[in-house]
């Protein structure tokens, strides 16, 4: 069983536990909180991925023993959508709705791309992220692989250049594949987009995330860029793109944070 497999194992009765290393600063990594819970409403689905997951986070989520409910709210031909939510002894942690299908196959063979995937220099070019990288320790990059484009680490020598946007790899430090699952994790792996504006780099805590799967993975590491078009009264908007090994589009994301707290 593979790190993120153990990490987001939820019982048949939805006991499950948050995992330690896989945090920020001491507080679970809102992207793995969201795959954690999102396991256990895929199962409650009876769906094998989730198409469209939204979270809000309403506190934060330490270590521990924790629990996942949920319920189906209508089961169609296509998709079975799920309203749940991850609590530790009745203190809400997120509350969740999500629509689950199977993307086994394409249900239609056109397709329309107005963009591609980012431009990045291959996997090994670009600039491993650590655990220590800025102001936070980031404990669940012992557990990844993501990897910078050399342009966007400006902001860990105040050298900001001002535009919001971040890219570069993703994989699991194990090997493991990356599913559809492990999807709603990549897209709030990497560092905010903000951090290359003139604000000071630290925790951005999520207000509300949602993620759309698109498609299943093919083998190999991911290709992802995130962008951010409007910080304004202490809120900030991040636009995310993941693209596979072969140029398809497999998942966007949204999140609405708050700007950086140090």
């Amino acid at each position: 069983m593979s790190e993120f497999d153990d990490a987001t194992h939820v019982d048949v009765d939805g006991g499950t536990a948050i995992h330690d290393g896989w945090d920020i600063n001491g507080n679970a990594n809102g992207g793995y909180l969201m795959a954690l819970a999102a396991r256990g409403l895929r199962a409650v689905s009876g769906r094998p991925d989730p198409i469209s997951v939204t979270a809000h986070y309403l506190a934060p989520g330490k270590p521990g023993r924790a629990q996942v409910e949920g319920t189906v709210v209508k089961s169609g031909r296509r998709f079975a959508t799920v309203a749940g939510r991850l609590h530790r002894d009745g203190k809400p942690l997120l509350q969740l709705v999500g629509a689950f299908g199977d993307l086994s196959q394409p249900s239609s063979a056109y397709e329309h791309l107005s963009s591609g995937p980012p431009d990045l220099p291959p996997f090994e070019e670009c600039v491993p992220r650590s655990a220590r990288q800025g102001t936070v320790m980031v404990g669940m990059m012992d557990r990844l692989s993501v990897r910078l484009h050399p342009d966007h680490i400006g902001w860990l020598h105040e050298d900001r250049n001002g535009v919001a946007e971040m890219s570069g790899w993703f994989a699991f430090a194990d090997g493991r594949p990356i599913d559809t699952l492990a999807l709603l994790m990549v897209c709030d792996a990497f560092p905010p987009a903000v951090f290359h504006l003139d604000m000071p780099p630290g925790w951005v805590p999520t207000v509300e995330y949602t993620v759309h799967v698109r498609r299943v993975p093919s083998p190999g590491p991911v290709r992802c860029v995130f962008r951010s078009q409007f910080v304004q009264g202490g809120f900030l908007n991040e636009d995310g793109e993941v693209w596979d090994s072969e140029g398809h589009l497999v998942a966007q994301s949204r999140q609405l944070g708050l700007t950086p707290l140090t």
